[in-house]
């Protein structure tokens, strides 16, 4: 697909991985529509030239409603590119009792039930084929202590790519997942230097927190090679969690 013609929907686009995305996209002349459930995400939609609707990727009304407006406002979708998702660390049976089922299913609707949901509408709109693009994870393979809730929901991603992807073949579209290692974003950020600096570690090479530009990067390169499908790949520096 030549990024020239893409006509993309970005979902958690106006930060961390799904910002680097948008960004990336837009200069690469690609139209762009940023959905994000944070209304404050309209201003760096404007600050990088794309457009912007606000969604909860768990609601059909609501994804569907943004789906309609961005094809009006890009004229045309043909890539979809997930990376909404929320991250939960609780273990299973902790200090505290069991994991709570409300966080269990609250990370699993989102990341998981949202992904499919934006996916299944955006599928149906795509009129001259196109191309899925699901985030995944590392932990989807190798999840650490406190990960089962997110661990499950990313491995379930990883999941969908062969069977969505046999599923859409008839309607010329593709899907692919991107299990990212530990990227630099804000959430990461958060815990400060010295937590990041523990987390590279553990990189096999280059030993360093992976940038949101590298994800773009990837995203970019996957729509743009038509023999790309059915599979997930790991961006993560040989990591491998402990």
């Amino acid at each position: 697909m030549d990024i020239s013609k893409t006509r993309a929907i970005v979902t958690g686009g106006a930060s961390g991985l799904g910002a680097a995305t948008a960004a990336s996209l837009i200069k690469a002349g690609a139209l762009v529509t940023i959905f994000d459930q944070n209304p404050q995400g309209a201003d760096y939609a404007a600050e990088i030239g794309a457009y912007f609707a606000q969604v909860d990727v768990t609601d059909e009304d609501s994804v569907a409603k943004g789906l309609d407006n961005a094809i009006d406002a890009m004229g045309g979708l043909n890539a979809a590119i997930n990376c909404a998702g929320i991250a939960t660390a609780e273990k299973t049976l902790g200090r505290d009792g069991p994991h709570t089922q409300a966080s269990f299913t609250r990370t699993i609707g989102i990341n998981l039930n949202g992904t499919f949901n934006v996916a299944r509408l955006a599928a149906a709109r795509m009129k001259d084929g196109g191309v899925i693009i699901n985030t995944a994870s590392v932990a989807a393979f190798d999840g650490q202590k406190g990960q089962s809730a997110y661990a499950a929901s990313k491995a379930g991603i990883a999941g969908l790519s062969l069977p969505m992807a046999r599923d859409l073949a008839r309607n010329g579209i593709r899907v692919m997942a991107i299990a990212p290692g530990i990227f630099r974003t804000p959430m990461l950020e958060s815990l400060g230097q010295e937590v990041m600096d523990g987390l590279a570690a553990d990189v096999i090479y280059p030993a360093r927190l992976g940038e949101p530009a590298e994800f773009a990067a990837l995203a970019q390169f996957i729509i743009t090679c038509d023999y790309l499908n059915g599979t997930t790949i790991r961006l993560d520096g040989a990591l491998r969690m402990p």
